[in-house]
């Protein structure tokens, strides 16, 4: 996998919907997590979970309600708990100050496909696809970070082949859905870039 153009650039604007909590710590340095709800032009809101060292938190407290501005980079891991979702997506703050301003939820990714694109209709008969897309990290990890892609942009996504570089543009967001498993119902939110943009990049 090439990485001279590896991107994960993600800049969000919106307002804390809980105060933080514990996440993990790593390498003496300690985390705590909160949701961050970012309004759509359609008046849905996503909400998605950061992750910010207490450092930046020490500096710019997330209380609830309040307007928060996160640039950082979108970041999954292996959930191996057995309880919710398999493939945990965070967006992991580098930089974290108060917001002030329209909502914003912009992202910037650049990395290979690792899976084959997923093309589908829903019973609309609008076009859909999934990608799974690879994007190294400075040293040697990579997040995978599940995209989606509507009309001709999905026919196009459609036709790439693993292994294939692509930059994206779009936001990340979240979608509630129910999942029966032994005949009981659970109410779940997938995470996923809702992709507004794709080109190809060639490798470096």
């Amino acid at each position: 996998m090439q990485t001279g153009w590896n991107e994960n650039r993600a800049l969000l604007r919106g307002v804390a919907a809980a105060p933080p909590v514990f996440s993990h710590a790593n390498h003496g340095v300690s985390y705590e997590t909160f949701p961050l709800s970012v309004l759509r032009l359609s008046g849905q809101r996503d909400t998605v979970n950061v992750v910010a060292s207490r450092e930046l938190l020490a500096e710019c407290p997330a209380e609830e309600g309040k307007e928060l501005e996160v640039e950082g980079e979108v970041r999954s891991f292996n959930n191996k708990s057995g309880h919710g979702s398999r493939l945990v997506i965070t967006l992991y703050a580098r930089a974290l100050r108060p917001g002030d301003g329209e909502p914003i939820n912009d992202l910037t990714l650049a990395g290979v496909l690792c899976k084959p694109p997923v093309l589908r209709r829903t019973p609309l008969g609008r076009d859909i696809c999934d990608l799974m897309l690879a994007v190294n990290r400075r040293y040697g990890r990579a997040d995978y970070l599940p995209c989606i892609a509507w009309g001709t942009l999905a026919r196009r996504c459609g036709a790439l082949e693993v292994g294939d570089g692509v930059r994206i543009a779009g936001r990340l967001q979240s979608r509630g859905y129910t999942k029966v498993e032994n005949g009981v119902s659970y109410e779940k939110t997938a995470y996923e870039v809702s992709v507004m943009q794709l080109e190809a990049v060639e490798d470096a």
